[in-house]
This record gives structure tokens, sequence and C-alpha cells, in this order.
């Protein structure tokens, strides 16, 4: 069977690009993604451009817009951010079915995130970031909760036939046990949802010598702003608490935290386990998932996945 992306061929992504102005001499390089497309496009007399395909279907026009919003808004205040060109005073195109977006290109490094000054660092710009976000949720985007990261993609699963079925009993035995407890919690913490980066782990923190910038806002939501902040830990309890608190020192400089949010941490990595799993199951009909997630759907990996499953319930 063909998927949508099998029509993206070179010559398509070279005329989408010089149909919004920009003259192209057929370089192209293929960036690492896959929820996407996102292709660096050498163009004559100027630095390239790094075109982002939207997949298909995934998110409506003014989701996508939310999006650039957002991030045009955090440029516009000198956070680092990595905003789409505006072309004409539009920042979302269409060509040939695919909707686009350019970004200037930006290089760096990844963040060491050993280094307490860049945690702080780190830190101050996302308390900025946040202190954005907070001025408006957004209305076309859903929220990082229990029920959108945790019981949606857990019931697909069962419903798909993706899990293996001998386990299928264990699995949802097993999440309705997590996901009734991260409920608790949750609800003894009513955190405070404001717009997120949504996906800021290391590999979306590019660093230069002028410090951090961040990139790949596509999965920006609404939810609570220790989202934003658990993936860049690592390491056993005793080994997360001081990188943890060298991001809080930093952020406080410009926002208030509240503290009961470090409760929500392994609620939030237990849920993304939970919509990982559902997410490379949705995509396999892409053919670059089987290529890049060759273990992906074996006995193997539904029995560590389920082994990390119970690890998180003792640690709840």
């Amino acid at each position: 069977m063909s998927h949508p992306y099998d029509r993206l061929s070179p010559d398509l992504i070279l005329d989408a690009v010089e149909s919004v102005g920009f003259q192209v001499t057929g370089g192209l390089f293929n960036l690492n993604s896959y929820e996407n497309r996102v292709i660096q496009i050498a163009l004559e007399d100027e630095a390239p451009v790094i075109a982002k395909f939207y997949r298909p279907d995934r998110w409506s026009d003014a989701a996508i817009q939310e999006e650039h919003q957002y991030s045009l808004s955090l440029a516009a205040e000198e956070i680092p951010v990595i905003a789409p060109i505006i072309i004409s005073e539009q920042t979302l195109f269409e060509h040939n079915g695919f909707r686009f977006a350019l970004f200037k290109r930006s290089g760096g490094r990844w963040p060491e995130l050993d280094n307490k000054e860049n945690l702080q660092w780190i830190g101050r710009f996302l308390a900025r970031i946040h202190q954005i976000g907070c001025a408006q949720k957004f209305a076309h985007r859903p929220d990082i909760n229990p029920a959108t990261f945790g019981h949606e993609p857990a019931q697909w699963l069962l419903e798909s036939g993706s899990l293996p079925g001998h386990l299928e009993q264990r699995y949802q035995q097993l999440t309705q046990s997590l996901l009734s407890q991260i409920e608790d919690i949750f609800s003894a913490v009513s955190p405070f949802t404001l717009r997120l980066h949504g996906d800021c782990h290391p590999g979306n923190i590019l660093w230069t010598d002028n410090g951090p910038h961040f990139v790949d806002l596509d999965d920006c939501r609404n939810g609570p702003a220790i989202q934003d902040i658990w993936m860049l830990l690592s390491g056993d309890p005793d080994e997360m608490q001081p990188q943890l608190n060298a991001i809080l020192e930093g952020y406080e400089m410009f926002r208030y935290f509240e503290p009961q949010e470090t409760s929500l941490i392994e609620p939030l990595r237990t849920l993304r386990l939970i919509h990982y799993a559902a997410w490379l199951a949705k995509r396999w009909d892409d053919p670059a998932f089987p290529a890049a997630f060759t273990w992906f759907g074996t006995h193997a990996y539904w029995e560590e996945h389920l082994r990390m499953l119970e690890d998180q319930l003792n640690l709840i």
C-alpha cells in the first residue's frame, strides 16, 4: 500500500519551495525527522533554508498556525526559538496536496547537561517561554494529561491488535492501575496548564557559543510547566535532584515554579511511555518507521515495554 509521503518527490519539494519565491539549486539534504519530512534546501546566492512538510491529516491548519504564532511570539521577545519564515504575511503554505513551512537553517551541538551553568541557562529560557505561554492557551491543540497521553493511546493499542494476544490482559490491567494512580496524583496537584514546548528533550535544544536555542515546536500543547523540564533530567532520583535544582534556580529568576509539580515527573514519564508505543504503532504504515525502528513490535519489545511500565508502577 502506498503512503502519502510516497508522493513527496525531490521535484515536488523543489517546486514547493520555488512556489513561494526562492530560487533553488537542486540540492537537498534530508534531516532527522519521522513525524514530518524535514529537508535542507540549497538556494541560489543565499543560505539554505529548512523546509518542513507536515504529515497529512495530523494537525489542522488552525493547529499549525497556533504553533507558528507561538514560536513567532517567543522570537519577538528575543527568546532563541526557530520560528517559521514569514512570506507575504504567511507562514503556512500548500503545494500539490502538502502543507509546508520554511525555517532559517540553524546549527548547534547537543547540550552538555552535566554542566550546572548550562542547566541554569536553559531554566531561565524555559521560564521566559512559559511566561509567554501562560498568557493564553491553545484552542486547537490537545492538553497533555492522563486522558490524551494515557487512556486514549492505551485503548487504541488494545483495540488495534498491536499487542501480542497473550500480553493484552496484562497490559490492560497494568495500564489501568497506572492510570488510576496517575489521575489521583494529577487531581491532588491540580496543575496550572499553559502553552508548552511540549517535547523539550535534549535533541530539541541546540547549543552554540551564545547558549541554547530551542527547535521543533511541532508537539507544542497545553500542559503543566514540569513537562518541559523532566525530559532534561537523567539518572536515578539522587542524580536527577541536583539537575532539577539547577534548572529551577535559573527558572525562578523569571517565573515562579509550583513545587508540587515535581510529583508529576514519574506520572508524565509513564504517560510518555504509553503514548510513544501507540505513536509508533499508528505510524507503522509509513515506510520510514519500520526502517528506523526495527526493534518495535516484536515480542521482546512488548515484554520490555511491560517491564518498564511495571517499574513505573513501583516508582509511582
